[in-house]
C-alpha cells in the first residue's frame, strides 16, 4: 500500500506540463497523488491553468513507466523519499510557494534542524574566500548549525568539507539524480556527506547535470536554510540566483565583502551596495544578527512590570511574548486572533516603548 502511495506521488512529478506549483495544487484539491489519476475531470477542470492537455497527460502510461522504474531505483539503492504533504517534509519548504513536491535523499541529516546556514560563492575560491570558511565554521561549530551547499567546486566544496572537519553536519543539494555525484572529483566528498549529513535532490534518477537545473537546485538551498552566506561570487552566477531566491522567501542573507577590483568580490560588494544582503566580516556578525548567543539572553521573570498605558491588543501581545519568547509575527496573529495590521501596528507602538525588540526573520521578542 505504501509502495503504490509513493508510485503515485513519483508519477504525479512525471507528468508532462506539471510543475511543483500546479501540482500541489491539483494534490490538495483531490487529497492526494492516487486521487488525482483517478479524480474526474470535472473537478479538476475547475483548477486555474490545468488544461485539457494536463488532464490528458495525467492518462498517459509513459508516466507510470517511468515512476515504476524510479521506484526501483530508490527501493534498490535505499534512497529515501519525502512528498510535500508527509509531516517530515522540511517545514522551510512548506513556506516556499514552488518548493519541490517530492525529495529524494541519501543520508541522515535532520532537514528540521534548529539551525541551518547555506554557504555559496564562485567555484573559483580563492585563499581569502577559503581562509573566511575555516574562521567561519570553526567559530559556528558550538551552534551546532547543519551546513547546506550545492556540491559544486570552490566554496561549497571547501563549505561542505570544513563542516565535516567541524563535526557538523552538511547536506548538498544536486542538480542531477542520486545515481551520480558532479563533478565526478567530489566523489569522495558526497560520500563521507552522507554518514555526516547527506545528499537531497528534487531529480529522479537518469536526471543529466544541465544547465538549467541548477537554478532549481538553488532555490532548494535558499528554502531549506534559516540563512545564507555568499562568500565570494563574481557579478554574475549561481551564487547571486541563490541570494536572490532567498530575499524573495523573506531568509536572511549575508555577504562577505572583497577588495575594489577584485573578480570575485564583485558579486558580493554588489549584494552589500544594493542592500540585497548584510556586510558581515566574521561569524560572530553573523551570531549577533541571528540573535543565536544563547549566554546573551536573560531569563524571563514570572511577570513583568511595564508602566506604560497599554492597549488590549498591546497588552494581549506582550503576554503572549512573556509566555512564548521570541515568536514569529504569523504566530502572534495566530495566538492574538488579531489581524496581521493590527499585530503590525502593535509591535511598532511597542518598540518605540522600548518593550519590544525586532529579530531578523520578522521575529519578536520582550526587551
Amino acid at each position: 500500500m505504501q509502495d503504490q502511495q509513493l508510485l503515485y506521488q513519483i508519477a504525479m512529478t512525471m507528468v508532462p506540463g506539471v510543475g511543483n506549483i500546479l501540482g500541489k495544487k491539483l494534490v490538495i484539491k483531490s487529497g492526494s497523488a492516487e486521487a488525482v489519476f483517478r479524480e474526474k475531470k470535472q473537478l479538476l477542470q475547475k483548477i486555474p491553468r490545468a488544461g485539457q492537455a494536463i488532464l490528458d497527460a495525467l492518462s498517459q502510461k509513459d508516466v507510470f513507466i517511468r515512476a515504476e522504474k524510479q521506484l526501483e531505483f530508490i527501493q534498490r539503492y535505499r534512497i529515501s523519499t519525502l512528498f510535500f504533504q508527509d509531516p517530515d517534509y522540511p517545514r522551510r519548504l512548506k513556506n516556499c510557494f514552488d518548493g519541490p513536491m517530492l525529495i529524494y535523499s541519501k543520508g541522515n541529516a535532520d532537514l528540521n534542524a534548529a539551525k541551518i546556514i547555506g554557504i555559496v560563492g564562485t567555484r573559483n575560491a580563492t585563499p581569502y574566500g577559503k581562509d573566511f570558511c575555516a574562521s567561519f565554521l570553526g567559530c559556528i561549530k558550538e551552534y551546532n548549525p547543519l551546513i547546506i551547499s550545492g556540491l559544486a567546486f570552490g566554496i561549497d566544496s571547501c563549505a561542505h568539507r570544513l563542516a565535516l572537519e567541524n563535526g557538523l553536519q552538511t547536506i548538498g543539494v544536486l542538480g542531477h539524480g542520486l545515481d551520480r555525484i558532479y563533478p565526478q572529483l567530489n566523489k569522495s566528498l558526497a560520500e563521507r556527506m552522507i554518514m555526516q549529513g547527506g545528499l537531497i535532490t528534487e531529480f529522479p534518477s537518469e536526471t543529466r547535470p544541465d544547465r538549467e537545473n541548477f537554478p532549481m537546485r538553488n532555490r532548494i538551498i535558499a528554502g531549506l536554510c534559516d540563512a545564507i552566506v555568499v562568500v565570494e561570487a563574481a557579478k554574475k552566477g549561481g551564487a547571486l540566483i541563490t541570494a536572490d531566491i532567498a530575499n524573495t522567501y523573506n531568509r536572511d542573507v549575508f555577504a562577505v565583502p572583497g577588495r575594489i577590483g577584485d573578480l570575485y568580490s564583485e558579486g558580493t560588494n554588489f549584494l552589500i551596495k544594493t542592500n540585497k544582503a548584510a556586510l558581515i566580516q566574521s561569524a560572530e556578525d553573523l551570531i549577533y544578527l541571528m540573535n543565536w548567543d544563547m549566554k546573551e539572553r536573560r531569563q524571563q521573570p514570572n511577570q513583568r512590570k511595564i508602566y506604560i498605558e497599554m492597549t488590549g491588543e498591546e497588552e494581549a501581545l506582550v503576554n503572549l511574548l512573556t509566555e512564548k519568547g521570541e515568536t514569529g509575527i504569523d504566530e502572534l496573529c495566530q495566538g492574538s486572533g488579531f489581524s496581521m495590521s493590527k499585530v503590525s501596528s502593535a509591535l511598532l507602538n511597542l518598540e518605540f516603548e522600548g518593550i519590544v525588540k525586532s529579530l531578523p526573520g520578522k521575529v519578536y521578542d520582550l526587551q
